[in-house]
């Protein structure tokens, strides 16, 4: 059974049941810089204070949503993003930081390994930036 949710992933408490969740995927608010290719704008609109306020967006919503995966799921963080902050930066600060998370080494053709998870650059194959990790609650 699948349930789609879409709510303020900050705020689990105000939506989440009491059960915990077997698995999440995280599609993370994101600076987008994955996609300039097919959105310019962006590189005309970003700030740099923009970067920061998204790292910490994200940071948020990752130790909301944690408490809420069960033992042994599994949560899939997901950017369009190019940007180390934004993503092997954001997963490598959140292992440090939680002691029952652990990343599951993802091995495929999408993208390239990183320190953690995969990065689509977007020079690839004419195609957007993405990035994306597993992680596995251990206790």
């Amino acid at each position: 059974f699948v349930q789609v949710i879409t709510a303020d992933a900050c705020l689990p408490n105000t939506w989440a049941s009491p059960e915990q969740f077997d698995a999440i995927l995280l599609d993370a608010p994101c600076t987008a810089t994955g996609v300039i290719r097919r959105h310019p704008d962006i590189k005309l609109l970003r700030k740099a204070t923009d970067v920061e306020q998204t790292v910490a967006v994200q940071a948020q919503i990752l130790a909301a949503l944690w408490p809420t995966l069960k033992v042994g799921g599994r949560l899939l963080y997901a950017t369009c993003s190019v940007l180390k902050a934004e993503n092997e930066l954001q997963i490598k600060a959140f292992l440090q930081n939680t002691a029952n998370a652990q990343e599951i080494p993802l091995k495929g053709y999408w993208g390239d390994a990183r320190l953690h998870g995969r990065q689509i650059l977007p020079q690839i194959n004419g195609g957007d930036g993405f990035y994306y990790c597993l992680l596995e609650k251990t206790t």
